[in-house]
């Protein structure tokens, strides 16, 4: 899942991209209000981080115009603040969640899962693709009991792959979604991952599901029986 966070404290930037990215989700980071709500515009995140006081554009500002343009994104909204009416004006913008700081890394993670449990139709809670299942708010999957276990990457690779179930996904693709903006490595990196998934996912099971698409990408498929 691709993150965007919005903070201009840049210490607190690193750390929260960092353990982010460690718990395996791809972050972009913004520093000011104006390049996030940019940033929110132009990419499909899965849920903002978005503190409330930014330079350019307070996060008030850049919250409201998002709900105003019908971007329905998941928005945890950070604050220095500690007080019910900085809490009610975030909620009513049209942010999700609300967390003061200081706070505990732990708890943030925890709201994202739940933002990310109930964000909407957009974001569907399991993906399926015959016996095999992914549960990205809990960082789940498997083949029907059978719990498989994934690194972070490889299951940010999956997701990306079953969320476009039987369409060709190019490795420009899931680079932009599985790793963050700044980016610029190898796109060969892609078939490591992909490599990798198929040991775990296809072949203890006789399965065949991550096709080859020569020149053109990879394709997720239900094709092989066990």
């Amino acid at each position: 899942m691709r993150l965007l966070v919005v903070e201009d404290e840049e210490g607190l930037a690193v750390a929260l991209k960092r353990g982010l990215e460690a718990a395996g989700y791809a972050v972009d980071v913004a520093h000011d209000g104006l390049v996030g709500l940019h940033m929110a515009r132009q990419n499909a995140y899965q849920a903002i981080v978005l503190d409330i006081m930014l330079p350019g554009l307070n996060g008030y500002r850049v919250c409201a115009r998002l709900r105003a343009e019908d971007i329905e994104t998941p928005i945890l909204m950070l604050t220095a603040k500690n007080g019910e009416y900085d809490e009610a004006e975030a909620l009513d913008t049209g942010a999700d969640d609300f967390l003061a700081k200081p706070f505990s890394y732990v708890v943030l993670e925890a709201r994202l899962r739940a933002l990310l449990r109930r964000g909407g139709s957009r974001i569907r809670t399991v993906l399926c693709v015959d016996d095999l299942w992914l549960d990205p708010a809990n960082r789940a999957t498997g083949r029907g009991d059978v719990a498989i276990r994934l690194t972070a990457k490889e299951f940010a690779v999956l997701e990306c792959l079953m969320r476009r179930a039987g369409e060709i996904v190019t490795k420009t693709d899931i680079v932009d979604q599985v790793w963050s903006a700044d980016f610029e490595g190898d796109l060969n990196i892609v078939e490591v991952y992909v490599s990798a998934l198929r040991r775990k996912i296809d072949a203890p099971f006789g399965r065949e599901s991550i096709e080859t698409i020569r020149g053109s990408g990879y394709r997720m498929s239900g094709r092989g029986a066990a």
